[in-house]
């Protein structure tokens, strides 16, 4: 064969091939949200539960046809709580074009924050990372979306202090700490609470992975003799605080977990409802079934032929995991709109965020309101209590001395 002969046929070829490209559908657009999910390592407690919950809350979303013509695309990585790991992730999903990012733990946050700020890639760490980042303009790729640990804290002094009938002075508060960033986070509030509200507070540092705790309950209970326990702890922490708190003898219904203390599979390895009877447990989403959203994914899994996953059994952090995805979602069908259609770049997520107002889903999410300057969305959080069996909702939505939250965010380097 000629030179050109060979053009002629190449040529051919070329033209073959565009007329059946062009007789093919249309392939659908898709945009990609990375996610940082531990199934394995000391938090997988949470990890089994809101993992899957995120996955699931996008399959549902792309099972409606997605957003706008566009699939979303869910890229999840496991980085066992660690750090290294959790900055090699963020780099390689960076690199396959995420347009917004799920963050998993506060040492994480803490790491990923610059980098998030200077690849213009949004972020979310609801409930724990850095509470200072409800400050949007200090903070403007990082958001928390849900009560921060300074938010929880006074949320928690809040609540005690309405159960003393309005007030704590001379009171005795203990603080137990998972001994990591995350842990010493809430410390400023509480000590800016207590020179507000005339309270004794001494702190309790439990050693990772918090198994062990014997002799910080034995202090606790027999020496200090509070009148009110904070329990900042996560992973196995929570449970092993409960049995110990239990077997000394000590009233749960003195005691608050906060929101990574606070799950029903805490309870269950602390022995079960009857051993956490009075516990008191701290929010940032709905507990419990009675949610639209539940129910259309279940509805999801009995059109595919399959049974719920065990995953959704833990309401308390797989309806977390539900308001993660839905917030990012919401964030991109909002970038969307801005750019008509157009395939959304980080900073278009980012100003998505920012228009998120009044999304409640049915009640399992507080009314958020996040603007440029305020990323956290109000810091709203309910109160639950374990009684006969089951988590009862003992407060509606509130906020715990907003202005002093407000002030210390202000102040924060």
């Amino acid at each position: 064969m000629n030179s050109l002969s060979r053009v002629m046929a190449a040529t051919a070829a070329a033209a073959a091939a565009l007329g059946f490209a062009g007789a093919a559908p249309a392939q659908q657009k898709e945009v990609m949200i990375g996610a940082q999910c531990d199934r394995t390592g000391p938090t997988q407690i949470v990890g089994i539960a809101i993992c899957p919950a995120q996955q699931d809350y996008i399959d549902l979303v792309n099972s409606k046809g997605g957003i706008d013509g566009y699939k979303i695309k869910y890229n999840e990585l496991d980085n066992e709580y660690k750090v290294p790991p959790a900055v090699e992730e963020y780099e390689r999903q960076k690199g396959e074009g995420v347009v917004s990012m799920m963050i998993y733990g506060t040492p994480q946050t803490q790491a990923l924050n610059q980098k998030l700020q200077e690849d213009k890639i949004p972020g979310t760490s609801p409930g724990f990372g850095i509470s200072a980042s409800a400050d949007g303009s200090r903070f403007p790729y990082l958001f928390p979306v849900a009560a921060t640990y300074w938010s929880q804290a006074a949320a928690a002094v809040q609540f005690f202090k309405d159960k003393a009938e309005g007030s704590l002075k001379g009171k005795k508060i203990a603080y137990v700490y998972y001994d990591n960033p995350a842990g010493h986070e809430p410390l400023p509030i509480l000590e800016d609470l207590q020179k507000a509200e005339g309270f004794e507070l001494r702190s309790f540092a439990v050693p990772p992975p918090g198994v062990e705790m014997g002799a910080q309950v034995i202090d606790i209970t027999q020496r200090y003799r509070p009148d009110f326990v904070i329990d900042h702890l996560f992973g196995r922490s929570p449970s092993v605080a409960m049995k110990e708190y239990k077997r000394a003898g000590f009233p749960l219904s003195k005691v608050i977990g906060l929101v990574w203390a606070s799950a029903e599979a805490d309870i269950q390895a602390a022995g079960g409802w009857q051993v956490a009877e009075g516990y008191h447990t701290l929010q940032f989403a709905g507990a419990g079934d009675d949610y639209p959203v539940r129910q259309d994914l279940k509805a999801m899994y009995k059109s595919q032929g399959k049974e719920p996953p065990k995953a959704m059994d833990d309401t308390v952090i797989y309806n977390r995991g539900i308001l993660n995805a839905a917030v990012h979602v919401e964030a991109i069908r909002n970038a969307l709109k801005a750019t008509g259609g157009k395939q959304p770049t980080g900073a278009d997520v980012k100003r998505g965020f920012e228009q998120i107002h009044d999304f409640t889903l049915g009640g399992l999410v507080p009314p958020l309101k996040i603007t440029a300057a305020d990323h956290e969305g109000g810091g709203w959080v309910q109160i639950f209590q374990v009684h006969d069996g089951k988590l009862v909702k003992e407060t509606d939505w509130f906020r715990g001395y907003p202005e002093v939250v407000a002030a210390a965010v202000k102040k924060a380097e």
